[in-house]
């Protein structure tokens, strides 16, 4: 299967090549950067760090995996890197990882000297379909996720759709979440691939990946380019993230894997589409279900709490949700589905409604 370039058309516009063999592509890019600087974790950097720097001769800093990447001291010392590596406006950063790594090493270059380039190879399915288009860059706050961060658009996205299957299983689903999340917002074609290919796409079949890791950022390239600081259409790409990261911040961060509670956010937003009556497709929500549990995620915050072993009382999670960037002046708003494809992206929601739905 030959390589597709999606373009993410914002000024300047930036290319994400997808499908087997980015890397390979990436490679000749990276091998013209002086000083070449690779910011990654120890488990990618072992798997796929030759293929994008066959000599090892990049400047390498190691983050730690996942969730823990994401504080200031990370950030701290990432920088300080920067700076002892000679990096000055001219160079450029680039990420090789998962989100974490993505979300860590973007801010750093948003941060460094006002603004360097960033290029992302990103090696999770999370990453891949979401986390490295559209410039969203952050740490964790302890009062919540990805609370502290810029907007910083990267030179160019490299999508090596095989590395996928080097993913562990747990990690794989994460990324199955965001992929729900993206067909919802999209509709139509995508939700009804989803659906009819689950069993396929659970198996990580390598065609069907190169397929659906295209179109998920052809929907999230399309929603990006009109509204980059997401003032409001963006904000539909926020579809269960306000209940995800409350899930995520209550649990303590990694503990849940973050496609696992989008899952389980979408799966509450449904419910309170529902009972507030805005939910136009009644079948939708049973659909989302059988889909969840097809590809082998959580359907709802009980089945949550249980594999967990968590409480993660009401009062709690509502108390971190109102930490949540969509929220104004304290008063939670939610974006809820009326149906595939159609959204509403700014309800006022009371916080007590919102703990009888998470008793």
């Amino acid at each position: 299967m030959t390589l597709v370039g999606v373009e993410v058309e914002l000024a300047p516009a930036y290319t994400v090549h997808i499908g087997p063999g980015a890397l390979d592509l990436a490679r000749a890019s990276f091998a013209n950067e002086k000083p070449r600087v690779l910011i990654s974790d120890a488990r990618v950097h072992g798997l796929h760090g030759r293929t994008l720097d066959p000599k090892a001769d990049a400047r390498l800093a190691l983050l730690p995996e996942g969730e823990a990447a994401k504080d200031f001291e990370h950030l701290a010392s990432t920088l300080e890197f920067l700076a002892q590596q000679g990096l000055d406006r001219r160079s450029c950063v680039w990420t090789l990882g998962g989100g974490a790594v993505g979300d860590l090493g973007g801010l750093a270059a948003a941060l460094y000297m006002r603004g360097v380039a960033v290029v992302h190879c990103p090696t999770t399915l999370l990453a891949q379909v979401d986390a490295s288009v559209g410039g969203k860059t952050a740490v964790n706050l302890g009062a919540g996720k990805n609370l502290a961060g810029a907007f910083h658009q990267p030179r160019a996205v490299y999508a090596d759709t095989r590395v996928l299957a080097t993913l562990e299983e747990s990690e794989y689903r994460s990324g199955l979440g965001e992929v729900v999340k993206t067909a919802l917002v999209a509709g139509g074609d995508l939700l009804g691939l989803i659906e009819r290919e689950a069993d396929r796409l659970a198996a990580r079949d390598p065609g069907l990946l190169s397929e659906v890791v295209e179109a998920c950022v052809r929907t999230k390239a399309r929603i990006v380019a009109a509204d980059p600081m997401e003032a409001g259409a963006r904000k539909a790409l926020n579809l269960g993230h306000t209940f995800a990261h409350a899930i995520e911040q209550s649990a303590g961060f990694g503990k849940v894997a973050h496609g696992v509670a989008v899952g389980v956010g979408i799966a509450i937003a449904l419910r309170a589409a529902r009972e507030m009556g805005c939910l136009d497709d009644r079948e939708l929500e049973a659909r989302v279900r059988r889909l969840l549990l097809r590809l082998n995620l959580l359907p709802d915050l009980a089945s949550l709490r249980r594999s967990i072993g968590r409480a993660l009382e009401p009062r709690e999670l509502v108390a971190a949700m109102r930490h949540d960037k969509k929220s104004r002046g304290g008063e939670l708003q939610l974006v809820l589905p009326r149906a595939a494809g159609k959204l509403e992206l700014s309800v006022a929601v009371d916080g007590a409604l919102i703990e009888s739905w998470l008793a």
